[in-house]
């Protein structure tokens, strides 16, 4: 859950966005949608129960249910090292199928106090593995920028400027924990009986509670920089550049900073107006996706459609998209509708 809420805090920071499910869509059930309320002894028996998945998992030789194990694993206090993350990432990673994801998780195999974040080894794995990744070299300019190296952010951000594709793998990471959660029954401790949504709504709050909680590229290192440099014409041709890779990339978090790039830093009018649009566009599909995460604790067949979705791979941004369409929510904002406030 604390991850969740991590990745829910800087989407709301990077969207302007201060209530992520604030307002209902056009006909939404009336009343205020009430998330699920974890007691103690059921956040030791969520516990428990990942390390048993993990356990089970740990007995797998392919890289993505040992990626999904090592995902389960990582909250746990003092496991035994044949359960650690690094040791399960390390096997995951020995595999013929093992890609970028399993590099990618491996960033977190690190010392936060220590300074050590993110994994220096991973990220130089990566840059071999995905050169054509923009994930990759933002995650770098962010580390370059924290250590003061302004021309290696310089190269960065032009390297993320002319990649192909941006994919942080958290559809990966969704697909390995939705295709991992089914392997074995959650213990009635593990959820209320009466929220209704089961055995399902606990598997979902792993699934893209545990997903979320994936290390993130430097995204406001990226927009401080670009900001800071208008006055130089190369710099503000690769952030537009930059942001066109983003807006089509893998992730909301990735496609809000492409459209605030583009909003901000484009000479043409009509170029901003429309990223300020689509802008908008993004924080009602994530309102509204917040709100079927909402939903989904306490109706089973909405957690398990989200589930399935998660499932089937993709990316982050296409698990969203297609959890609308499946309800019937358009993805464009409704004529006047604007972002819920938050109340003070």
């Amino acid at each position: 859950m604390r991850g969740r809420r991590i990745a829910v805090l800087v989407l709301a920071s990077l969207l302007s966005l201060p209530a992520l499910a604030g307002s209902p869509w056009p006909g939404a059930a009336k009343g205020p949608a009430k998330g699920p309320v974890v007691q103690k002894d059921q956040t030791k028996a969520l516990l428990q129960f990942q390390k048993d998945l993990a356990s089970v998992l740990a007995l797998r030789t392919e890289a993505e249910p040992l990626l999904g194990a090592a995902l389960l694993a990582r909250p746990l206090a003092s496991p035994p090292e044949v359960l650690s993350y690094h040791s399960l990432l390390e096997r995951a990673s020995r595999n013929a199928d093992a890609g970028p994801q399993v590099t990618w998780a491996r960033l977190a195999d690190c010392d936060a106090k220590g300074g050590t974040c993110p994994n220096a080894e991973a990220l130089g794995q990566l840059q071999k593995q995905a050169p054509d990744n923009a994930a990759v070299w933002l995650l770098k300019l962010g580390v370059d920028e924290h250590a003061n190296e302004g021309d290696a952010v310089r190269a960065d951000l032009g390297r993320a400027a002319n990649a192909k594709v941006y994919d942080d793998y958290l559809g990966a990471s969704l697909k390995a924990l939705a295709n991992s959660v089914s392997q074995l029954p959650p213990p009635a401790d593990t959820f209320n009986a009466l929220q209704g949504s089961g055995a399902a709504g606990v598997q979902m709050v792993i699934v893209f509670g545990l997903a979320s909680a994936q290390p993130i590229p430097g995204f406001q290192a990226t927009a401080k920089y670009c900001e800071d440099n208008t006055s130089d014409a190369a710099v503000v041709g690769d952030c537009l550049k930059l942001a066109k890779v983003l807006e089509w990339g893998s992730s909301p978090l990735g496609r809000s900073l492409g459209l605030h790039l583009r909003e901000t830093l484009s000479s043409s009018e009509a170029d901003q107006q429309d990223a300020k649009h689509a802008r908008l566009n993004l924080i009602w599909q994530m309102q509204r996706f917040a709100q079927l995460n909402i939903q989904a604790q306490g109706d089973k067949a909405t957690a398990q459609k989200l589930l399935a979705l998660a499932r089937s791979g993709g990316t982050e941004m296409s698990v969203i998209l297609a959890s609308l369409r499946a309800y019937g929510i358009p993805p464009e904002a409704p004529a006047g509708w604007e972002p819920a406030r938050v109340e003070k």
